[in-house]
């Protein structure tokens, strides 16, 4: 029987929380149950294992990112919104480290809770409509949304490593590296004849 007051969602939040403190690949069915004050088997009647609850982690995770970069990014366009939507997913990669990684490493998520969840859904939304304000349509689009991810994971892995151990700051860097990203956008270079 199922312990009352715990659900799916207690049991995916106290994992999220745990991820950000200890790293989500150092997550154990054992120290969520304790963190939770029960035992063991309690937590198998909400999730089926860890791989299940890794991947309620990664869709929590990528709600809580998605619903942060639409607030930054709302009524924003161009340069405004590209530095708003970055700004927030590394503020998002440094608050929550552990649910950050989970919204970057293949985890095989349960296609009934996937389809249910809106926030990888909405990143996609969010991300193409505001390289559509740049004028971009595909296959351009995904060459840029795959450019975006890569520099902003890119940066904020490299950044959490300790990486930048140099006298200019990272904020600095990261600063230039938007401008950088934004010239880009508004001057990306014409696809080759015949690429789809």
């Amino acid at each position: 029987m199922a312990r009352a007051g715990l659900t799916a969602e207690r049991v995916t939040v106290a994992g999220a929380e745990l991820a950000d403190e200890v790293g989500l690949d150092q997550v154990t069915m054992s120290q969520v149950a304790r963190r939770l004050g029960v035992k063991d088997a309690s937590l198998y009647a909400h999730v089926r294992n860890l791989a299940d609850l890794r991947g309620r982690i990664a869709l929590l995770a990528a709600d809580e990112k998605t619903v942060r970069i639409a607030e930054a990014t709302a009524g924003r366009a161009g340069r405004d919104a590209l530095i708003s939507y970055a700004n927030a997913w590394r503020e998002y990669a440094h608050e929550h480290p552990g649910r950050y990684m989970a919204t970057q490493t293949p985890i095989d998520i349960d296609p009934a809770l996937a389809a249910d969840a809106p926030g990888p859904r909405r990143a996609v939304e969010l991300t193409y409509g505001m390289l559509r304000g740049y004028g971009l349509a595909e296959p351009d689009l995904t060459d840029a949304v795959r450019l975006l991810r890569s520099t902003f994971h890119g940066f904020v892995a490299l950044e959490a490593a300790g990486g930048f151990a140099h006298a200019r700051t990272p904020q600095q860097s990261w600063s230039r590296a938007l401008d950088a990203l934004h010239a880009l956008l508004e001057h990306w270079p014409p696809s080759p004849e015949g690429d789809s």
